[in-house]
């Protein structure tokens, strides 16, 4: 059975500022772009069986630049809804909040069509997108790539692991980063984390 390979995007202009960027669909900036584009060479030394692709255009030009074939959109990998905290940073947010964490204290209500989401909701989502993944792992010969970002991939990473969805706290995420997933003696296992060429 193969890996699973988790690649975030490339550096937009609110990754960079630090803005909690979830449903805004930024495109990546010309050094995100030069982040995906590098990552190729890590890819291809893989043999991908699927690539799955959040939705929103950070994460398909990142798929795109870096070389991954036939990229199927999986609406479950979006990020985390931040609800009312869109766009804002974590300095912005801590003015009001100050005890504010977003693994343990999820976000304020956004708008009905992006009402926010706790971390056991992203934690359900992440299970439901890990038990597509493994199905494509058993019936396809090769790993599996999952582009997307950076809270939502570092839930899912918990939740491989059989942590909580809070956990994900753990797991520091860079743009334009590869990480790998595996096993050990038949357990889950962190094989690659925060990889660059």
């Amino acid at each position: 059975m193969g890996d699973l390979l988790l690649v975030r995007h490339g550096e937009t202009a609110w990754s960079l500022s630090g803005q909690h960027t979830s449903w805004t669909d930024l495109p990546l900036t010309a050094n995100g772009r030069a982040q995906a584009r590098a990552l190729a060479p890590l890819l291809t030394s893989h043999r991908i069986a699927c690539t799955l692709s959040s939705p929103m255009q950070r994460a398909r030009q990142t798929a795109e630049l870096a070389g991954l074939p036939e990229v199927h959109v999986d609406p479950d990998l979006r990020e985390w809804d931040y609800g009312g905290y869109e766009g804002l940073t974590t300095v912005e947010i801590h003015r009001t909040r100050p005890d504010w964490f977003l693994f343990d204290d999820g976000v304020t209500a956004g708008p009905p069509e992006h009402p926010g989401e706790s971390p056991e909701e992203v934690g359900a989502r992440a299970d439901r997108m890990l038990a597509r993944a493994d199905a494509a792992l058993a019936n396809f010969e090769g790993s599996v790539v999952l582009v997307a970002h950076g809270h939502f991939l570092r839930v899912l990473t918990a939740r491989r692991l059989g942590l909580p969805a809070s956990h994900g706290a753990l797991f520091q995420l860079a743009t334009g980063t590869v990480c790998r997933l595996s096993t050990e003696h038949g357990r889950p296992v962190v094989a690659g984390w925060n990889v660059r060429p």
